[in-house]
């Protein structure tokens, strides 16, 4: 069953709202991963309310955090999230990086103390939207993935995103975990008990697996990008690093090595990076996008290998999978439902999304749609 997009959102809203997080902080996470689910990154929508309840019964998350500008230049700032959910503290760091860079051309924007923001791509998209180049990057607070030629987890997915404005309708836009897949996916593997595509994890003994219970639940390992030492694994492990720097070690975060959290033991205690170029600065206005738009075009452009199946940019996945969406809805598993259900009933909230079709979505919000 397909749920249409604005009621898809409002669950999620409704359910944010039941536990405590303040209104507009709510509607700006719903955003977030309302954004997800209708751009086809499944593995941080509404599936992650399954993940956040659970920390929230843990006393993990707080839902009403104070967040707090630590330090700030005419094109820098640093927020301390204040041990809440990362998708409002992220927002308000982006947000000001964005308005800061359309003055001084480049700006750069921190966060510390935070947790689990949903997908970057859609906040580098919000930098790509006001016509400049974003780059997003998070650490992770699960220590899922064993460096090359490891043989414990030390690092997370470590994702980032680029985004650059063009002549396109839509952006480039890139987004992606630094592991093969995200860890969302192989978990919502393990909701529907299906298997996995071998290459996307390990056993507990670095063993390949199409179980996805063996990463999620029997102590397995994510693999980083390029899979084995063979498939150039350094790659990946490369950029996880490199996004604990930017994320960790400039935020002055607690660093992902450090699990007993002897440096800063405050809720998860993750950081995220962000950056925000004006093209302009060294282009006259309109001559980049160009370019970008006679790049991805030409890449377009290119013979496919099997007729039907054309070469694709960053970012033609999404917006075409957007588009499907806001006509026929968002799908939601059996067994992702059932969780959902299960979290809805306990927050005491009405469950939204059964008996619905997608004529009821022009009823609804679209101007929420965010694409």
């Amino acid at each position: 069953m397909a749920c249409p997009y604005p009621l898809h959102r409002r669950q999620i809203e409704t359910i944010l709202l039941a536990w405590g997080m303040p209104e507009a902080h709510a509607a700006r996470t719903a955003d977030v991963l309302g954004w997800a689910d209708l751009h086809g990154v499944e593995s941080h929508g509404i599936s992650m309310l399954v993940e956040y309840d659970m920390r929230f019964r843990a006393g993990r998350l707080k839902m009403d955090p104070e967040f707090k500008v630590v330090r700030e230049t005419p094109v820098s700032i640093l927020v301390d999230g204040g041990g809440g959910m990362g998708h409002v503290a992220f927002a308000m760091a982006v947000d000001a990086a964005i308005e800061k860079a359309k003055v001084s051309g480049i700006a750069v924007a921190s966060v510390r103390n935070s947790s689990h923001f949903g997908a970057v791509g859609y906040f580098t998209n919000l930098a790509a939207q006001a016509g400049l180049i974003g780059m997003g990057a998070t650490s992770a607070a699960g220590i899922r993935v064993a460096p090359t030629n490891g043989a414990e987890a030390r690092l997370g997915t470590d994702p980032w995103s680029f985004a650059a404005p063009s002549t396109d309708k839509n952006p480039f836009l890139l987004d992606m975990a630094t592991t093969t897949v995200a860890y969302g996916k192989i978990r919502n593997k393990m909701n529907e008990n299906v298997s996995m595509p071998l290459g996307w994890g390990t056993d507990n003994e670095g063993r390949p697996t199409t179980d996805p219970l063996d990463v999620t639940r029997r102590g397995g390992f994510m693999s980083p990008l390029g899979g084995t030492p063979e498939g150039a694994s350094y790659k990946g492990y490369g950029l996880s690093v490199m996004v604990n720097i930017l994320s960790s070690c400039l935020s002055g975060s607690t660093l992902i090595t450090d699990p007993m959290h002897t440096k800063k033991p405050k809720g998860f205690d993750i950081g995220h990076f962000f950056l925000a170029l004006d093209p302009k600065l060294f282009r006259e206005a309109g001559e980049f996008e160009a370019d970008v738009g006679t790049l991805c075009a030409a890449l377009r452009s290119t013979k496919p290998v099997e007729e039907g199946k054309p070469v694709m940019v960053a970012g033609d996945p999404q917006w075409k999978m957007a588009e499907e969406r806001l006509r026929d809805g968002i799908p939601i598993g059996k067994g992702l439902r059932a969780k959902l259900i299960a979290v809805a009933q306990a927050a005491g909230v009405e469950w939204l999304l059964d008996g619905l079709d997608s004529e009821q979505a022009a009823q609804g919000r679209p101007e929420l749609a965010g694409s």
